[in-house]
């Protein structure tokens, strides 16, 4: 008969085989995580090393007014501004009706027929072309109502608006849906209603996912170029105002550098797009530092 002590030995024992097959998994998960790598580094070390060399106050400082392809000096001061403030406007839009069409579909939709038909049309508009969202606001707002005048930055929000929304949208069911059901009965048991549980303790456990998806969303619509060249236009100058005239945007600044031959345009394009990946890390990290100010066990 064997002795418990030689039985606690043969099972914890592994065998060569099992070894040797764990460590090949693990090898193929570091290569494919090597593979992945590759392409993010080559274009970040690419973007760096052509941008650096317009990263100065001046391209912060100025705008193209006034300014050809071939002339040393100019800035993307317009198409910052721009950017900003249409990113800015898509958020305010976007972001609460999306949130709130999330909390409809995982708190109070169910399985209902509203709420498969809302899932349906967010998977539909996850999958259209950005150029679709801009040529719909183009017919839709400014030439069959006419609402806003041609070229508005506002129309160029309401673009990235319906790219932004679905993104958000799975993004905050997802989340929602990954709050333990124990902290929802907890609270309706102690009598509290649901839309204060869903403000004061769903919303916050789920908050650093919340705000990640957010981020995904703006670093998608941050770079979309189509839907701004219809609706906004092309401008050098420098616009403040999103509500009347054509407004630049770090995209379409690109796009216009660089299809100009000159290598002063070229460089400029380059720290564009520096200058748009940047913009986007800020952005990450304010939202992590908001997130974990927030969340449930920093208080």
């Amino acid at each position: 008969m064997t002795s418990p002590a030689k039985q606690t030995r043969t099972l914890g024992s592994v065998s060569s085989g099992r070894k040797i097959k764990d460590r090949a998994a693990q090898a193929l998960v570091y290569m494919a995580f090597l593979l992945a790598l590759i392409p993010l580094v080559s274009v970040l070390w690419t973007v760096i090393s052509n941008g650096v060399a317009r990263l100065d106050a001046d391209f912060f400082g100025f705008s193209m007014n006034g300014v050809s392809g071939k002339d040393a000096g100019g800035g993307a001061y317009h198409a910052i501004i721009g950017t900003l403030e249409q990113v800015l406007i898509t958020s305010l839009i976007a972001v609460p009706i999306a949130v709130l069409t999330a909390i409809y579909l995982v708190e109070y939709g169910a399985n209902g027929r509203l709420a498969r038909a809302i899932s349906f049309f967010v998977d539909v508009m996850t999958g259209i072309p950005s150029i679709v969202a801009g040529l719909f606001v183009l017919a839709m707002w400014l030439l069959t109502l006419g609402i806003m005048k041609e070229g508005a930055g506002f129309a160029g929000s309401l673009a990235l608006a319906i790219l932004m929304i679905p993104t958000v949208v799975r993004a905050t069911e997802e989340m929602l849906k990954l709050v333990p059901n124990d902290l929802r009965e907890a609270s309706y048991a102690l009598g509290v209603p649901r839309w204060r549980t869903i403000c004061f303790v769903i919303l916050p456990t789920a908050l650093t996912g919340i705000l990640t998806g957010i981020m995904l969303a703006v670093a998608r619509v941050m770079g979309e170029t189509a839907p701004l060249l219809l609706v906004i236009g092309f401008t050098k100058a420098i616009n403040t105002n999103p509500l009347e005239g054509p407004q630049g945007s770090l995209p379409t600044f690109i796009w216009d550098q660089a299809g100009d031959p000159n290598q002063t345009a070229i460089d400029r394009a380059w720290t564009a797009a520096l200058t748009l990946i940047l913009i986007i890390m800020l952005l990450n990290i304010l939202a992590r530092l908001v997130a974990r100010r927030h969340r449930p066990d920093a208080r």
